[in-house]
């Protein structure tokens, strides 16, 4: 039997400013990557998302991110590994305290944007990211890009580590994701998104924008929520997967 997760970053309205479609992404993914208040979302946002979460029986996890509303949180910032360690820390303590009043737990943690890329390209932030984690609780999952330092140092950290891969975004030949910054990085073919996910989960390789087979692990596939035809996306692949007798489910320790 093969299994799978889908997650989808979530909560990243911010008072009365609406982002995404969180209601109707939320039954067709089995984790949520909550925001926690630095790139978006805010406590009332955290509230709603996890109690509706909770309803539909969606696993929820902490999105850390930058202290960057204005960006997103897709912009880098010149922060220390103490600082990440303690923005990491701070955020999953704050949704472990809203998860808490909604009789539920965090189960994994997956930074966000700027923070992602850093913690996959540098050594000491992944490390940071990995500790900040495991000294807030050792018991949650760490979400991350197959040969990047974060899934690297989160296991050196005795996490378990859950690797990740993305339905709407192209690869570059060293195993990255192709920046936003390109015209290319995103795919918003269905269809073209679906074969990707069917080769990464079949053949354990995806194929990048110069056309070479790259090696990768997937055990959690991101599906984003915030499109023009997010839902619809997001149906069609958990559909299509269904139909080839995989178990879309969130891993647990």
């Amino acid at each position: 039997m093969t299994q799978i997760d889908l997650n989808c970053d979530l909560g990243e309205s911010f008072g009365h400013f609406v982002m995404g479609n969180d209601p109707k992404i939320l039954p067709l993914i089995s984790s949520a990557n909550v925001a926690c208040g630095f790139h978006a979302g805010d406590f009332s946002v955290m509230h709603r998302t996890v109690a509706v979460a909770k309803e539909d029986g969606v696993a929820v996890g902490a999105h850390p991110g930058l202290p960057d509303l204005e960006g997103f949180g897709r912009r880098e910032m010149k922060v220390t590994p103490t600082e990440v360690y303690d923005m990491v820390v701070y955020q999953i303590g704050a949704l472990q305290a809203v998860a808490r009043t909604q009789h539920t737990a965090v189960n994994h943690v997956k930074p966000h944007g700027a923070l992602y890329h850093m913690a996959s390209e540098d050594k000491k932030i992944a490390e940071a990211v990995a500790h900040a984690v495991a000294d807030t609780d050792p018991d949650l999952l760490l979400f991350g890009m197959d040969g990047s330092h974060l899934t690297e140092e989160g296991e050196k950290a005795g996490l378990h580590v859950i690797y990740e891969a993305f339905a709407d975004r192209t690869y570059q030949a060293d195993g990255t994701l192709t920046p936003r910054s390109k015209p290319n990085a995103l795919i918003t073919d269905t269809a073209q998104a679906l074969e990707q996910v069917l080769q990464m989960l079949q053949n354990g390789t995806v194929t990048a924008t110069n056309g070479k087979s790259v090696s990768v692990r997937a055990q959690t596939i991101c599906v984003h929520g915030d499109g023009a035809v997010a839902i619809a996306f997001a149906a069609t692949i958990r559909n299509e997967l269904q139909k080839k007798g995989i178990v879309i489910a969130a891993w647990h320790k």
